[in-house]
């Protein structure tokens, strides 16, 4: 970087420097110094809804929230004082007497923010009375959850610019819903499961999923709907796929992924799958045989028609669910075994 484009600051007592125009809360964790925060995503604009991560600014007359506050040179930060624990168990308390366990399925981000706090769980309970079930298949939302961070009505507005998601109402009447009201297949959402990824209680989760997932075992792949290449992570348990996420930050989708990345995964144990080769038998029939008669029958297929029709009457065509090496492998068998240039891929259309 730049030295003339970075600004030095006193934080905890020690001189540290970041970039022009990075908050309190990047140049904390670029230090590693711990600031709780709930309604912050990198990938969304700052908010400062929350206030889990108010830090103290010298000469500010209350405390600041490190996520919208711009790091300056000269400022003296403290983020970690006992006044500053108090104010964020009292937040964290506040936000738990309006907060009701959620579905168990997604990892409950206040819960884990309020037990690092040292908060247990609050007597009162507030179940939000506008509950609702929505006919799409992939998304669910529990109001007994949600604490009104806007992540989810953020990320609709700001990454898929889309806007499914609404806040409505003020105060203890404030809640949020799908734009109008409506189900989310009457909206402009994609059903990207966007919202499921950056929502820290799991107020909003996916139907389909069927265990927890600290209860899984993740796998880190790439995505093979299309040629982007997004990463993902492929939670199993027992032995099956139970849920599909992204990590912020890994590849180049930074977490995203579409409706089909993160919701298309029932076909795996699907019991229509086909699991053995195929071939038709003297009645036409399809029976299931081994993968060497199954190559034979290609072999004799290819060559017949090679013979008769020349090998530029063949063609191949890759799937874009491919690897670069499947498609290299695809292409020298068409040019070097067959003869032909005829390849072609469907990630290119």
């Amino acid at each position: 970087m730049n030295s003339d484009l970075n600004v030095s600051f006193e934080l905890d007592g020690k001189t540290v420097e970041v970039q022009a125009g990075e908050t309190l809360l990047a140049a904390c964790r670029k230090t590693c110094t711990e600031v709780p925060t709930l309604c912050h995503d990198d990938r969304l604009d700052p908010y400062g809804g929350c206030r889990m991560c108010l830090v103290e600014l010298e000469g500010a007359p209350r405390p600041v929230p490190a996520c919208k506050t711009t790091a300056a040179k000269g400022m003296k930060v403290t983020s970690q004082s006992p006044m500053l624990e108090r104010v964020r168990r009292t937040m964290a308390e506040m936000l738990m007497t309006e907060h009701t366990s959620g579905n168990g399925v997604q990892v409950d981000g206040l819960e884990e923010c309020a037990k690092e706090l040292g908060v247990g769980a609050m007597p009162i309970k507030f179940e939000n009375p506008r509950t609702w079930e929505d006919r799409n298949r992939f998304l669910a939302f529990d109001p007994g959850a949600c604490i009104l961070c806007d992540r989810c009505v953020r990320y609709c507005d700001e990454v898929m610019q889309c806007t499914a998601l609404e806040h409505v109402g003020q105060g203890s009447e404030a809640f949020i819903q799908p734009t109008d009201g409506a189900s989310f297949l009457d909206t402009s959402c994609e059903l990207c499961g966007g919202c499921i990824s950056t929502c820290p209680t799991g107020a909003l989760y996916e139907k389909q999923a069927t265990a927890p997932i600290a209860e899984t075992e993740a796998t880190r792949s790439v995505c093979t709907f299309c040629g982007v290449g997004c990463v993902l992570d492929i939670h199993t348990k027992d032995g099956k796929v139970v849920k599909i996420s992204s990590e912020e930050g890994s590849g180049p989708n930074d977490g995203h992924l579409c409706n089909k990345g993160r919701f298309a995964w029932q076909f795996i144990h699907h019991k229509d799958r086909l699991t053995h080769p195929l071939v038709r038998n003297a009645q036409g029939e399809l029976e299931e045989t081994t993968w060497e008669i199954a190559y034979s029958r290609v072999v004799e297929g290819l060559s017949a028609v090679k013979k008769k029709y020349g090998a530029d009457s063949i063609g191949f065509l890759a799937s874009s669910r491919c690897t670069n090496e499947d498609v290299y492998a695809l292409q020298k068998l068409a040019r070097s075994a067959v003869g032909t240039n005829n390849v072609h891929s469907c990630a290119a259309t």
